[in-house]
């Protein structure tokens, strides 16, 4: 569904907008979300489903000046080559190997966006200024860390997935919009002190909340979606 400045502040009629209006909006305003709407998209999105119910998820919220603290950290440590080495993720989140059409996939969006952009391949100062935006939250005034116990296994993770998608879905229904983010991983032991992660939680991703900034252009980017017909099979009809 193409962006539409005009009602991407209003709320969803059904389910089904909620879930197609969803983008991973990278231009978010300054308006504040109050606490009492965080918490009720997260009484919302604790309803998705988990194995036998453990729910592994746990949220930490930042906002206001733990927010800007969060920014500054991460993006002292991104901005120095020597400290960014320093930082690993503690699970991989992509393959080792890419193969087609999830390497294919992967390019024509970065393709894209950048394009808007306008940023030329090559310009390794301007990506570098862009991908340091998910460190901003990309303006958003809500931030969100997602984490799980160390004791759970990758299931956890489907279970996170789908606490993720409700969390969104939930935001998108009242008029709000998120951008789900991995970039957070390798910053995952300055977010831990910055935040008091306990030591017995692991980083699954970090996710900005906000209202959509609906004049900046990276917003008017929609990526592609395969039909149904490219990764379902059907028997027995």
């Amino acid at each position: 569904m193409p962006f539409d400045p005009t009602t991407r502040h209003q709320p969803c009629r059904d389910a089904d907008e909620a879930i197609v209006t969803r983008q991973s909006i990278r231009a978010f305003l300054p308006t504040p979300v109050p606490r009492e709407t965080v918490e009720d998209i997260l009484r919302v999105a604790a309803r998705a489903p988990s194995g036998t119910n453990i729910q592994p998820w746990k949220v930490h919220v930042v906002a206001g000046e733990k927010r800007a603290e969060l920014t500054r950290r991460v993006l002292a440590a991104f901005d120095d080559p020597e400290e960014a080495k320093r930082h690993t993720r503690e699970y991989a989140y992509y393959p080792e190997k890419w193969v087609s059409p999830f390497i294919d996939r992967r390019r024509k969006i970065g393709w894209d966006m950048y394009g808007l952009l306008g940023i030329g391949k090559g310009d390794f100062e301007k990506t570098h200024r862009q991908h340091g935006r998910n460190y901003e939250f990309f303006g958003a005034p809500v931030g969100l860390m997602i984490t799980m116990d160390r004791s759970m296994e990758r299931g956890s993770l489907v279970d996170c997935g789908m606490f993720l998608q409700a969390l969104m879905t939930a935001a998108r229904a009242r008029g709000l919009d998120t951008c789900p983010q991995a970039a957070f991983l390798e910053y995952h032991r300055i977010i831990a002190e910055v935040i008091g992660m306990p030591a017995n939680e692991t980083l699954v991703c970090g996710m900005s909340l906000g209202y959509a900034d609906t004049d900046a252009k990276i917003n008017t980017l929609v990526t592609e979606r395969e039909p149904v017909a490219g990764f379902a099979t059907f028997q027995g009809f």
